[in-house]
């Protein structure tokens, strides 16, 4: 059974919600999943006139925890077209990983959210992946055998780089159930792929 993390920071509550759907898909899939998130880092008088909510559900997540997982899962939302400070902070804390090497050899994916159809999630996941890239993870697409991503009957996310939704730009719009479900699917598809990794 693969181990796996998935790591998320969010603000409004939509890539926790992907993080859910995708540890949906990974259960499934036979994966020992564990959802974390990453430290806020803005100060306190930001996160309460911002109204952002964490879940304390899950765990905050050291990067020493990282090498104990066979596949990690990272999500974040876009920040002017790439990742955010607070999951930027994280990975730029992995040094030590990186010079043992630590995470070469497991798999990694991505996931976000944007305000827009065009807020700029492909260069937040390419962001992401470039981490995972740089640790020597192999890397796990949304491919097109999830048919959902091609759909045009919806305002939906989801590409090649990984599962995505469109939050509005007031925070309010709730994940499609397209979304969710191409979460799911990518979930499934990195347990897979790790346990026979890992085998």
């Amino acid at each position: 059974m693969a181990k796996i993390l998935i790591l998320y920071y969010s603000s409004y509550g939509h890539v926790d919600a992907l993080a859910q759907a995708i540890a949906d898909g990974a259960r499934e899939a036979g994966g020992d999943v564990t959802i974390g998130r990453v430290p806020e880092t803005a100060p306190q008088a930001v996160v309460e006139a911002s109204g952002f909510s964490s879940n304390d559900d899950h765990p905050v997540i050291e990067p020493d925890q990282l090498a104990d997982y066979d596949a990690i899962i990272v999500g974040s939302p876009t920040r002017f077209g790439r990742l955010s400070s607070q999951m930027a902070s994280f990975w730029d804390r992995t040094g030590g990983l990186w010079m043992n090497g630590a995470l070469v050899g497991k798999v990694g994916a991505s996931f976000t959210s944007t305000a827009s159809q065009h807020g700029g999630q492909e260069t937040t996941q390419y962001s992401i992946l470039s981490n995972l890239l740089h640790h020597g993870m192999t890397i796990v697409g949304l491919d097109y055998g999830f048919s959902g991503q091609l759909s045009n009957d919806a305002v939906i996310g989801g590409s090649p780089y990984g599962a995505s939704t469109i939050a509005g730009g007031d925070g309010s719009r709730q994940p499609h159930e397209i979304d969710l479900a191409g979460a799911q699917y990518l979930g499934g598809k990195v347990a897979r792929i790790a346990a026979k990794l890992a085998a």
